[in-house]
C-alpha cells in the first residue's frame, strides 16, 4: 500500500477504528515517511488498458457521494502518462450528476474490476473536464477508433494515489466471450451475437500430467499484480490427502511448445482443510517459463494429474516457540505454518518482507489474522524498512526454531546471521524459492 493512499484514506476516525479492531499496527507502516511521487507502473497500465468498465465516485456540493458505472470498449480508459489517465465521456441519460459534482469538487475515486481474475484496483485523483473545441488534440487521444458513440467531453484524471485491493469476496463473473473461452464453446454458443474468431481449445479437453492424484482448478484469485492463487479440488469434491504445514505439490505444467515440465509450489492452506488445496504462483517473466505458462493457460476446469503432496520443510510438532521469516513469494508455506502455530497456541513471530506493499500476497489477511505476531518490511519504497536478521534472531527465545523461506539471498543472510550469533544450524530450517 503506497503512503499517498494511506495518507488520504486513513483519517483520524479510520485510524481509531483500526485500533479498536486490531489492525492499526499492520497499517501504520504505510503512513511513515514522506509521501512518494505517485506513478502508475507497467502492471497498473496493463490492467487499466484491459478494462471495459469501471465505477466512479464523486461528491456533491451537499456532501452526498455518487457512484456511477462507466463503460466502453476495452481500453477506453487510457493511460496518458504514468501520472495521468483519461476517458471519453459518451452521451448517456443526460442527468449530468458526475459532471456537476466534478465541476464543484474535482476529487474522484475509481474502482476497476477484473471479475474473472478476482482483482481490483482503486485509484484516487483529481479530474478535469475538457471540451473538444478547446482541446481537440487531447480529445483525439481519448477516442476509441472502433467505437463511434458521441463524445460529449473528456475527463482527465491526475492520479494522486492507487492501491490493489484485497481479492477476498470478489465473485468471479464472466462475459459471454470469456465463458466461451473457458469452456471451449464458440462465441455464438456462449451467447455472443456474432464473431468470426475461432473457438479456443477447451481447458477441459486434456488432463495434464500422469500422477494418481486427480485435481481440478476450481478457483483463481489475483493476490498481487504478479501473484495468482489457484484453488485445487478433486473432481468429485472428496477429501484430499492429509498434509502438514510446509508441504508442497509437484505440479505438471504444459509449456507453449507442448512439452510438460514439473514445478514445485507450497500449499498455503491450513493442513486441517481437506476439501481444497491452494497454491500461489508468482509470474516470472525471465524465469524458465513454468509460472508464465500457468498464468497464461490455467482456467477454471483445468485438470491435473499429480503425485501425492510431499513435505521437505516440516514444522515442529511440540510447544517450542518459532520465528517465521518470509521473503516475497516465500510467504506461501510460512502462512500455513503461522496458522498451525496459532491454532496450537505456540508463541511465534512472523516477519514478512516484500519489494513494495502491493507485491506482498496475503498481506491484508495476515494483518487481520496475526495482528500481534506480524511484522512487515518494504525494501523498495522510499523510507522503507528492511529485515534486520541479526536483531530478530538475537532477540528470539533460546529454544526458538527458525523457519526461513524466500530467495537465495535471504537464505544465505539468515544462515550467516545464525552462525555469527552461535545459533546451531539445526535450529534454522529453510526452503529457497529460487
Amino acid at each position: 500500500m503506497a503512503r499517498a493512499f494511506a495518507k488520504i484514506a486513513f483519517t483520524p476516525e479510520v485510524q481509531a477504528i483500526q485500533t479498536r479492531m486490531g489492525s492499526r499496527d499492520a497499517y501504520r507502516m504505510a503512513e511513515l515517511g514522506e509521501t512518494e511521487s505517485v506513478e502508475l507502473g507497467p502492471d497498473e497500465i496493463e490492467f487499466i488498458g484491459a478494462r471495459d468498465s469501471f465505477y466512479q465516485g464523486t461528491v456533491s456540493e451537499t456532501g452526498w457521494p455518487y457512484v456511477q458505472h462507466r463503460g466502453g470498449p476495452p481500453g477506453f480508459l487510457k493511460t496518458l502518462d504514468p501520472q495521468t489517465i483519461g476517458y471519453a465521456d459518451f452521451s448517456g441519460n443526460r442527468q449530468y450528476i458526475s459532471v456537476g459534482n466534478l465541476s464543484a469538487d474535482d476529487r474522484v475515486s475509481l474502482f476497476l474490476m477484473d471479475y474473472p481474475g478476482q482483482r481490483r484496483l482503486k485509484i484516487w485523483g483529481r479530474a478535469r473536464l475538457i471540451e473538444e473545441d478547446a482541446e481537440p488534440a487531447l480529445i483525439a487521444r481519448l477516442e476509441s477508433p472502433d467505437f463511434r458513440a458521441r463524445i460529449e467531453r473528456g475527463v482527465i484524471i491526475r492520479v494522486e494515489a492507487f492501491d490493489w485491493n484485497c481479492p477476498k469476496y470478489i465473485t468471479p463473473r464472466f462475459t459471454a466471450r470469456e465463458a466461451g473461452e473457458l469452456f471451449g464453446r464458440r462465441p455464438q454458443e456462449a451467447g455472443m451475437p456474432d464473431s468470426t474468431a475461432p473457438a479456443p481449445a477447451s481447458a477441459m479437453e486434456e488432463e495434464i500430467g500422469s500422477g494418481a492424484l486427480k485435481l481440478t482448478v476450481t478457483g483463481m484469485r489475483q493476490m498481487t499484480p504478479r501473484v495468482r492463487a489457484y484453488e485445487l479440488r478433486t473432481p468429485d469434491r472428496s477429501d484430499l490427502p492429509a498434509v502438514t504445514a510446509g508441504a508442497h505439490l509437484v505440479v505438471p505444467v504444459r509449456l507453449p511448445d507442448g512439452s510438460v515440465v514439473n514445478r514445485q509450489y507450497s500449499l498455503t492452506t491450513h493442513p486441517n482443510r481437506r476439501d481444497m488445496y491452494e497454491i500461489a504462483v508468482l509470474r516470472e517473466e525471465t524465469g524458465r517459463g513454468g509460472s508464465a505458462a500457468i498464468h497464461a493457460s490455467w482456467r477454471i476446469g483445468t485438470r491435473l494429474a499429480l503425485d501425492q503432496p510431499a513435505n521437505q520443510f516440516p514444522l515442529h510438532d511440540d510447544d517450542r516457540p518459532a520465528v517465521l521469516i518470509a521473503g516475497g513469494i516465500g510467504i506461501t508455506p510460512i502462512k500455513a505454518m503461522a496458522e498451525v502455530l496459532k491454532a496450537r497456541g505456540n508463541p511465534f513471530e512472523l516477519h514478512y518482507s516484500g519489494r513494495t506493499a502491493a507485491d506482498m500476497a496475503y498481506r491484508d489477511g495476515l494483518a487481520i489474522t496475526f495482528p500481534e505476531q506480524l511484522h512487515l518490511y518494504v525494501t523498495r519504497s522510499p523510507g522503507g524498512n528492511r529485515l534486520d536478521l541479526h536483531s530478530i534472531m538475537r532477540s528470539a527465545p533460546d529454544d526458538a526454531l527458525f523457519y526461513v523461506c524466500g530467495p537465495g539471498r535471504l537464505i544465505e543472510d539468515a544462515g550467516m546471521a545464525a552462525r555469527e550469533l552461535g545459533i546451531p544450524a539445526w535450529r534454522v530450517q529453510y526452503e529457497s524459492f529460487e
